[in-house]
């Protein structure tokens, strides 16, 4: 196993200044983008606009488009519980509450640097089998990390409490 990084949040941004006041938020670790990234995500359900504000700050020069807007709106729009399925505590039983304060491990492995300048990094889902992945890419005037592609909100394992089989 590689490096691998938990963090610890003790309340969830609603605007870019908040997402700011964030130690992590100085995005000098990809570790702390994908952290960050689902962190914000847990806003999605309150404010999608404060979020994709938030998501475009991560993201840096290249901020969201209509498409990945669309993507998002696709994957959560009645799943809000997809992202908090990263965070310790939340199960299908609970309906993915996370307990608080709230903590999430990003880990990588041996192919996580393809090359220089570029990083995809893991979590785990407590809906899923396998890990899900954030792509990152360096900017080297900066020394930070930035989003470049979100693909681990595929869908995971209904709560309970959504699923008639249950």
């Amino acid at each position: 196993m590689g490096a691998k990084e938990t963090f610890t949040f003790t309340s969830i941004p609603k605007s870019v200044d908040e997402l700011k006041a964030l130690p992590e938020s100085d995005l000098s670790t990809p570790f702390k983008t994908c952290a960050l990234t689902m962190l914000v995500l847990l806003n999605y359900a309150n404010d999608v606009d404060g979020t994709i504000e938030m998501l475009n700050f991560l993201k840096g020069p290249e901020p969201m488009n209509p498409f990945q807007i669309q993507f998002l709106r696709d994957r959560l729009k009645g799943k809000e519980y997809v992202a908090r399925s990263f965070f310790e505590g939340s199960s299908p039983q609970n309906n993915y509450v996370p307990a608080e304060p709230l903590k999430i491990t990003v880990f990588d492995n041996p192919y996580s640097y393809p090359e220089a300048g570029w990083a995809t990094l893991f979590m785990d889902s407590s809906g899923a089998d396998s890990p899900r992945q954030i792509k990152c890419r360096l900017k080297p005037s900066t020394n930070q990390w930035f989003l470049v592609e979100n693909m681990a909100l595929s869908d995971i394992r209904t709560p309970v409490a959504a699923d008639p089989w249950a």
